[in-house]
């Protein structure tokens, strides 16, 4: 049976790399992506709401996604409030769709995402060895008001190292994942 301070420190350091994990989909990459879009908001009757529970987002061959408002009278909208972003992007709307293009990018705006992602891991790295900080000093707690002994304690800590190793190595596959998205052409 695993300890129950361990299962919450499992818990704790999966949610954190969950949360990297969902931070760099939302990552700029070469290629388009819907997830993107999930944090530009329009104005749908008085409420912001994200473009993606007002319209369809495709992405197409052509390096591009094709955004479908389930009414017409949001398409000026969800064209200003990506204009509005800090996505540097120049939404066209044709009457139907707002199209937005994903020109290739150059090897210096790679290289800054690359930068950026590494960033964002190293954030997540940090946030798991806080995880291992602060239960490592609860069991020492423990050790100390003589709730576990010192043979526990230690075998404790070591599953908590091997906890955070796994957690760590978790984020760097994600970062690796992420760089060659990123570098491939």
């Amino acid at each position: 049976m695993k300890d129950p301070i361990l299962k919450e420190a499992e818990l704790r350091m999966k949610k954190s790399v969950e949360a990297i994990d969902e931070e760099l989909k939302k990552l700029r990459t070469g290629r388009p992506s819907p997830a993107l879009l999930e944090e530009i908001k329009v104005d749908y009757y008085g409420v912001p709401t994200p473009i993606n529970q007002v319209a369809t987002i495709n992405v197409t061959e052509e390096r591009s996604l094709i955004i479908k408002p389930w009414e017409k009278n949001l398409l000026s909208a969800i064209e200003k409030a990506i204009q509005a972003s800090d996505l540097g992007l120049n939404p066209t709307n044709d009457g139907n769709v707002v199209r937005l293009v994903f020109p290739s990018p150059t090897t210096e705006q790679r290289q800054k995402w690359v930068k950026k992602t590494k960033e964002i891991v190293e954030h997540g790295k940090i946030a798991v060895r806080n995880i291992r900080r602060d239960v490592i000093k609860e069991l020492k707690e423990m050790t100390k008001n003589g709730e576990i002994s010192e043979d526990d304690e230690k075998r404790l800590e070591k599953e908590v190292q091997n906890l955070t190793d796994k957690y760590v190595e978790e984020l760097d596959k994600l970062f690796e994942k992420k760089e060659k998205e990123i570098m491939e052409f």
